[in-house]
């Protein structure tokens, strides 16, 4: 989760001008008019989605876009400012409780030009209703294989903190919602701004929705592909290379 408030394509962001279905050029998920019947607009609450006193929290995601399958692992690859960035996403088999709730951990491991710089472990879990809600993360920053620092580690069982939203039920374009509620560490915000085929190296996949994330923090934007039985397709200039089931 932390990687994509680095990730940033400003280009490509300005092509997006409107919500909705659409088509693909150069792997960029490209915005239409609204799908018929859908609301354009919607904030999405993660004080009732995710609230975890609700009772039907799981570990078996069934949400399309984001599945948490253990052993699930995927690999991308992308170039950020002059540097080649690897980053190495795994389903792990291990779990964290917070907050009450059993979430699944997934790690991240993202390098630069072979040189490891981050490590997060994310806490995730899926409700009856396929809210994927996101709970935190323990984070470790490298510097010449030192850990550095720990700068983004939340958990929503801290003060003042709560679970927020990483994928919505049906997710549709306008969709707004919380990623993360670490007021102060983590605030990332999300909107659905496309949906449509995308290409990446690692293959073609049609309905793939994209996300246009802010963090109110630093004013940092990015955004992010997710497809609809793989889950993250692309993260800025990083894009699928290769996944396993």
């Amino acid at each position: 989760m932390h990687v994509s408030s680095r990730m940033v394509a400003a280009a490509s962001l300005a092509a997006l001008t409107a919500c909705g279905s659409g088509s693909v050029a150069d792997g960029e998920v490209v915005a239409s008019p609204v799908q018929a019947g859908k609301p354009s607009e919607k904030s999405l609450d993660p004080a009732s989605l995710c609230d975890p006193s609700r009772g039907d929290f799981t570990l078996d995601s069934t949400n399309p876009y984001f599945p948490i399958d253990v052993g699930r692992q995927w690999i991308y690859g992308g170039e950020e400012d002059g540097g080649t960035v690897r980053l190495v996403i795994t389903v792990l088999g291990q779990t964290e409780v917070v907050a009450g709730v059993t979430t699944r951990v997934v790690e991240e491991r993202e390098s630069i030009d072979g040189e490891l710089v981050e490590v997060s472990l994310n806490y995730y879990a899926a409700t009856g209703e396929e809210t994927v809600c996101y709970f935190g993360e323990a984070v470790d920053i490298y510097d010449n294989g030192v850990v550095v620092s720990h700068e983004g580690a939340w958990r929503a069982d801290e003060p003042g903190n709560a679970p927020g939203i990483f994928m919505p039920p049906k997710p549709w374009p306008g969709v707004r919602f919380p990623m993360e509620l670490a007021p102060g560490i983590a605030e990332d915000e999300a909107k659905i701004v496309g949906i449509g085929p995308v290409t990446v190296p690692a293959g073609s996949f049609d309905d793939a929705i994209r996300l246009r994330e802010f963090n109110p923090l630093d004013g940092g934007k990015g955004y992010k592909v997710f497809a609809p039985g793989i889950g993250m397709v692309r993260d800025g200039p990083a894009e699928l290379v290769s996944f396993s089931t």
